[in-house]
């Protein structure tokens, strides 16, 4: 594919987002960038949902990782269902109800100070490191498919890619990542959906053809009962409904976008919605990657394997028969899906990285509001730099496929916000709030160790659901620190 095209089609597909953000960014006040003015349709949430979520993870790992793993992370992904539904039910009233900016805030009210700031300071941990592993695969495509060609090195198509993010959402923040979040998850599902075409195409199969190859293949195969694996079934159910509700309802990047609803009746409807749309897109994800497999075995090209007969970089998979296989047109395509689910994902993070920070560490009550625009700015451009840092760290070290990374991680970050969380909304204890700091980076290594001591001694890998047992231990610990009613 000619680097040149792919320049045109880059060019074009920021021109709309920065027309998006020059009409929702006029009159735009400090509010809006952080609240959107709570004036957001709960429709365009829900759908501009769905690309966030999904992000260039699901894009180019999901497809990718069925050779490996088959259907089972449908598994994890219908657990999600539960867990939305408490968030709607539960943790959204919560926010309604007292008005929040930063989720985080909740923690000060029902602990102290202190158990704000460690909620919010595990979150811009976790978000960092999400978002710039998320990031990671959309520079490396971008690098692959153009900035190679130009002899430019990865670090500054890494710089490239969060400045124009930067650019187009600095002004209006999370109004502007409202509207040019539902653009980009139609550019997605559009791509995914004529890859699936231009795939099915290229093997001659028609529509019910299509449709037996997917269903009858080994690589379709949804449950797995085997209970030490680490994909077994009630493990990535479980995980899904925790994953949900700590990833999402727990999460700063999400929720923001949920709290720009106008009322807490339109918030549940768009997150009813979403979770309805989001398993169903994942479905097909999943199909996409049995049709590429298929492909592969029918067109004799061999992939790299370990000794142990798993495929190597599954990651690459997607975008090498893209770029280079199924034709231009697939590989514009694909070049336009993956930069939706990329930058829909990558900009409300760093977003809502700004609005945690900005909420939740700095005390501006005295600035005036110019003082608090610039302060904001530079927050802005400071995360920018920190998401820059920890992509170019991970380029360094990884060597695994990207949505297993982020899943790991994600257990050790979100289980004691999901211990906090838990602990102030089923008990009713006060807590030792100067404690707590201790109390969250001990769990993670307890987790960490209980997962060692159950894999040597069991062979019972927990898998996704470390960030659970993670969470309960830090429910545990602040059970110790309670203060007691005489």
């Amino acid at each position: 594919m000619s680097p040149l095209l792919v320049l045109t089609v880059i060019v074009i597909y920021f021109a709309v987002l920065f027309l998006i953000s020059r009409i929702t960014s006029r009159r735009a006040t400090l509010d809006t960038y952080f609240t959107g003015n709570r004036q957001s349709p709960w429709y365009v949430v829900a759908f501009g949902m769905i690309g966030a979520s999904l992000s260039g993870i699901t894009f180019i790992s999901v497809p990718g990782e069925v050779g490996n793993t088959h259907f089972y992370y449908f598994q994890l992904v219908l657990g999600y269902l539960v867990g939305y539904f408490v968030i709607a039910n539960v943790l959204l009233p919560l926010y309604y109800r007292l008005k929040l900016v930063s989720i985080y805030s909740y923690l000060h009210g029902r602990f102290g100070e202190v158990s704000h700031k460690t909620g919010s300071l595990f979150f811009l941990l976790s978000q960092s490191i999400g978002a710039s592993l998320r990031l990671f695969v959309v520079a490396g495509v971008l690098h692959l498919a153009l900035f190679q060609h130009w002899h430019i090195p990865f670090m500054l198509t890494v710089v490239i890619t969060i400045a124009l993010i930067w650019a187009y959402t600095n002004k209006a923040g999370i109004k502007t990542i409202v509207w040019t979040d539902m653009f980009q998850t139609t550019m997605m599902l559009v791509a995914v959906g004529v890859s699936i075409y231009i795939v099915s195409r290229d093997m001659r199969l028609s529509f019910g053809e299509m449709t037996r190859t997917i269903v009858h293949s080994e690589h379709s195969t949804i449950f797995n009962w085997e209970w030490k694996f680490e994909k077994n079934f009630y493990k990535q159910f479980i995980t899904g409904i925790v994953v949900a509700i700590a990833m999402n309802g727990l999460d700063q990047n999400e929720m923001q976008k949920s709290l720009t609803c106008r009322n807490l009746k339109e918030a549940k409807k768009n997150i009813y919605l979403y979770s309805v749309i989001l398993v169903l897109t994942n479905l097909v994800f999943l199909s996409l990657g049995v049709l590429l497999y298929a492909y592969v075995e029918r067109a004799g090209i061999a992939l790299p394997v370990d000794q142990a007969g798993n495929f190597l970089d599954t990651d690459k998979l997607f975008p090498n028969l893209a770029l280079n296989r199924f034709g231009t047109t697939a590989g514009i395509v694909f070049m336009l899906g993956i930069a939706a689910a990329a930058f829909s994902s990558a900009d409300s993070a760093l977003t809502s990285l700004t609005t945690a920070f900005y909420t939740d560490f700095l005390h501006l009550d005295h600035k005036t509001d110019s003082q608090k625009k610039n302060i904001r700015h530079r927050v802005n451009i400071a995360f920018a730099l920190i998401l820059i840092t920890i992509i170019m760290l991970f380029r360094a070290l990884n060597n695994n496929s990207v949505i297993n990374t982020v899943y790991t991680i994600a257990g050790y970050t979100y289980g004691p916000l999901l211990g906090l969380f838990s602990f102030g909304l089923f008990t009713k204890y006060r807590i030792r709030d100067r404690w707590v700091p201790a109390v969250v980076l001990l769990s993670p290594v307890l987790a960490y160790l209980l997962n060692l001591f159950l894999i040597h001694q069991f062979a019972f890998n927990m898998g996704y659901t470390l960030l659970l047992f993670n969470g309960m231990i830090t429910f545990a610990g602040l059970w110790l620190i309670r203060i007691r009613e005489h």
